[in-house]
């Protein structure tokens, strides 16, 4: 096995915080280096302009963020308007992506969280 790749869907997350570009990055931040990931590239987050429609409900407006690990790569997808958060953590070799998972989680407090676990390169091994 090369690494473990999950796949995180948190529901019930409090749109302001899926908007604070601020806090999302250090997030990114925090949850590689508790995790004892190693950054190689400068952080990527992109926002999303928010669209007002005809009942004046916001769309949209959520941020992506991209972490370039030495062993792979963190990156979220905010879908404020939903309280939706999709996270995808790839760490190769004996990196344990759970614990990146964790730091997420305790800080954005979702009502729900679904995560799917796969192991990449199994038949590498053989």
């Amino acid at each position: 096995m090369l690494g473990k790749h999950l796949l995180a869907d948190m529901y019930g997350v409090d749109s302001r915080l899926m908007t604070d570009e601020r806090f999302l990055k250090d997030l990114l931040v925090r949850a590689a280096v508790v995790s004892g990931l190693h950054l190689i590239a400068e952080l990527c987050l992109i926002r999303f302009p928010a669209d007002v429609g005809s009942t004046q409900r916001v769309r949209g407006g959520g941020v992506t963020g991209f972490a370039l690990l030495s062993e792979s790569h963190i990156s979220f997808h905010s879908y404020p308007e939903r309280n939706f958060l999709a996270l995808d953590i790839f760490t190769c070799g004996k990196a344990d992506p759970h614990r990146a998972l964790q730091i997420f989680q305790e800080a954005l407090s979702p009502r729900e969280t679904r995560v799917i676990s796969h192991n990449r390169g199994v038949a590498l091994a053989g």
